[in-house]
């Protein structure tokens, strides 16, 4: 029971990371539900991505910067959750 939901939250958590990476490649959408989806977003997931983005720093690619720590915490959390779940 405790394992189902742990599993559940691990899942929701990876999710609301892959919807944060995507609504940024959106950054002029700065009103309406989109806006306050994405506050809540950044809210739940920056305690997490923040520390990481202060070990990796962004890579250079041409003009625009990559930003890898998402890809980190979400390869982290999938791992994590295989070893519990499985």
């Amino acid at each position: 029971m405790l394992r189902d939901v742990l599993c559940l939250v691990l899942l929701l958590y990876i999710l609301a990371l892959f919807a944060r990476s995507l609504l940024s490649w959106f950054p002029a959408i700065r009103s309406g539900a989109a806006a306050s989806i994405g506050g809540f977003l950044v809210q739940i997931t920056d305690p997490v991505l923040k520390p990481v983005r202060g070990v990796v720093k962004p890579v250079r690619m041409g003009n625009a910067m990559l930003d890898l720590s998402s890809l980190i915490v979400v390869l982290g959390f999938i791992i994590v959750r295989n070893l519990i779940c499985s």
